[in-house]
């Protein structure tokens, strides 16, 4: 099975952005702030935005299922208040378990959280119990930076996102850390921001001691890890400077890496520094990059042909690659899997 771990609903119905943007002008006249129930998108149209996307480009590559979330850029925390972010959470986690529901045999859901700039995280939990409980949901989305680009939250070691670390624990439930849309000018949201945040997040958890106090706790560093596998050589350095413990034990037992690297050279570098059980099958289809790559004719994003050309990848690392690692990963999407028998 070929297990895509990071899809997001970028081709929801335009409905969805319009309510959306109707919600933000009523930040501003709260006369014009729409009720979740204005929201109308029948599972027809869903069907249509899936069948004609994502399910298409996965029959098209050869992916079988995806674990499927709201668009990162959509999250956009630093918008509104925590009510705003709530309400919009719990529209958009709606649409993604009704993808779910509708194609069972290729979606799987995972949340975004109701996350809010100087807000405590604990006050996602509800979101997130509703999600595990009500839609079967196999991870999160954990956003670093609810500012946008600004970095006003304290660093993921923080005893600040412990609240949200118990209850992942509790569930047993990964999260991937990924930032939405940037505000910030100096940051391009998906160039830049995205693999900033992936970096940051991979050092931050490098200069703690997070896994003493959570041994079970998993993250998912998306984008290939940002910059962190092309420069493994300085992470292990400063890890030994740090006095920390040699990256396979410090990190490498919570932390994994997903394949969103969109070049062979990208994938072989990630695939010869990094242990192979840290890395997850991921494309972001749809996503951040969407064109076709003049040297192949393919598209950026089909990442499984790079899994596919690697002459270093022996059968079994890249069966690993595409499920094994997921499910070991996913206790739930396992668990999900083997009542259906496979």
């Amino acid at each position: 099975m070929i297990i895509d771990i990071h899809g997001h609903y970028t081709t929801a119905p335009k409905a969805l952005e319009d309510w959306r943007h109707q919600q933000i002008a009523a930040i501003k006249d709260p006369s014009l702030k729409p009720r979740a129930a204005d929201l109308r998108i029948s599972d027809d149209e869903l069907r249509e935005t899936i069948e004609s996307n994502q399910l298409r480009l996965m029959r098209q590559r050869g992916s079988d299922l995806t674990i499927f979330s709201p668009r990162a850029s959509f999250m956009a925390h630093h918008i509104g208040d925590f009510e705003v972010s709530s309400t919009w959470a719990a529209i958009c986690n709606e649409l993604c378990f009704r993808v779910s529901e509708l194609f069972p045999e290729h979606f799987v859901p995972a949340a975004m959280l109701p996350q809010s700039p100087g807000v405590a995280p604990e006050t996602c939990i509800p979101e997130l119990i509703k999600c595990v409980e009500q839609y079967g949901n196999v991870a999160i989305n954990l956003n670093p930076d609810p500012s946008g680009g600004h970095w006003t939250s304290p660093p993921l070691t923080d005893r600040h996102w412990y609240p949200l670390y118990e209850k992942m624990v509790e569930y047993d439930i990964p999260a991937m850390v990924h930032v939405s849309t940037s505000c910030n000018a100096c940051f391009h949201t998906t160039g830049a921001h995205y693999i900033n945040a992936d970096t940051t997040a991979f050092m931050q958890l490098l200069q703690g001691d997070l896994f003493k106090d959570f041994p079970t706790l998993k993250f998912i560093i998306p984008h290939g890890g940002g910059a962190a596998p092309y420069h493994w050589g300085r992470y292990r350095g400063l890890a030994q400077e740090l006095k920390k413990p040699l990256l396979t034990e410090h990190l490498l037992n919570n932390v994994f890496f997903d394949t969103c690297v969109y070049h062979q050279p990208g994938i072989d570098v990630l695939t010869k520094v990094v242990p192979v059980k840290n890395i997850l099958f991921a494309s972001e289809m749809i996503g951040a990059v969407r064109g076709i790559d003049p040297e192949t004719g393919f598209h950026y994003d089909d990442t499984k042909r790079y899994i596919e050309a690697s002459t270093q990848l022996r059968a079994d690392e890249k069966h690993a690659i595409y499920e094994g690692n997921a499910r070991r990963v996913y206790p739930r999407l396992d668990a999900r899997l083997k009542a259906k028998g496979l």
